[in-house]
C-alpha cells in the first residue's frame, strides 16, 4: 500500500497548480524530445501507466524502458500535443489532473480526431516536486446516454425478455439486488 503522509511542505494551491501545469509540459516536452530519461523522471518509483490500449505498466524504470524503445522505434520523432483541462487536489498534497492530448506522427501536420487521448493523472507531492504516480490513457470517443424511450434501449429491453424466456439470462449472485 502507498503512503499518504505528506513527502513535504504543503503550498499556496496557485503554486501547486502551476507546477503541475509544468509536470503536464514537461510529460509533453519530454515525449517530444524523445528523451526517455527525461520522461521517466516525471514519475513516482511506484507509479502505474495504463495505456490507451488498456494494458498497464508499473514503475518509473518500466516507463522509461518502454518509452526509450517506443521512442527510438514506433514513436521516433513524434510529438506529443494537447491540453491540460482542469486540476483539482482531493488533498494537499495529491491533485487529479485531465488533460488532452495526442501523438503527432512526423508525417502529418495536422492530427487525426480518432487519435486524441484523454488523460488521468494523478499526481502527488514529493520531496523533489510533484510527481505522476498513477496515469490512465484512453481514446476519447464519446457516445451518448442513451434515453430510457430510445430503439437503443427499446432494443435492449426487447433481447433482455427473450433471453429470459429462453432460459439465456444471466442469474443473479445471491444476496444482489
Amino acid at each position: 500500500m502507498r503512503s499518504t503522509a505528506p513527502a513535504g511542505p504543503v503550498s499556496d494551491p496557485r503554486t501547486d497548480t502551476a507546477q503541475i501545469e509544468q509536470l503536464f509540459a514537461d510529460f509533453m516536452a519530454a515525449w517530444t524530445a524523445g528523451d526517455a530519461k527525461a520522461f521517466g523522471e516525471l514519475f513516482t518509483d511506484d507509479s502505474d501507466y495504463v495505456s490507451y490500449d488498456g494494458t498497464i505498466a508499473h514503475g518509473r524504470r518500466t516507463h522509461q524502458h518502454n518509452h526509450d524503445k517506443l521512442f527510438r522505434g514506433v514513436l521516433a520523432g513524434s510529438a506529443l500535443v494537447g491540453d491540460l483541462e482542469s486540476i483539482r487536489h482531493p488533498t494537499p498534497d495529491v491533485a487529479i489532473a485531465h488533460g488532452t492530448a495526442s501523438v503527432l506522427m512526423p508525417w502529418r501536420s495536422t492530427l487525426p480526431r480518432r487519435r486524441l487521448s484523454r488523460q488521468t493523472i494523478v499526481a502527488v507531492r514529493t520531496e523533489t516536486g510533484w510527481k505522476i504516480d498513477a496515469i490512465h490513457n484512453g481514446r476519447v470517443r464519446p457516445v451518448t446516454v442513451p434515453e430510457p424511450g430510445s430503439l437503443p434501449s427499446r432494443m435492449s429491453r426487447l433481447m433482455t425478455r427473450a433471453a429470459h424466456r429462453l432460459g439465456l439470462h444471466r442469474r443473479r449472485p445471491r444476496g444482489t439486488a
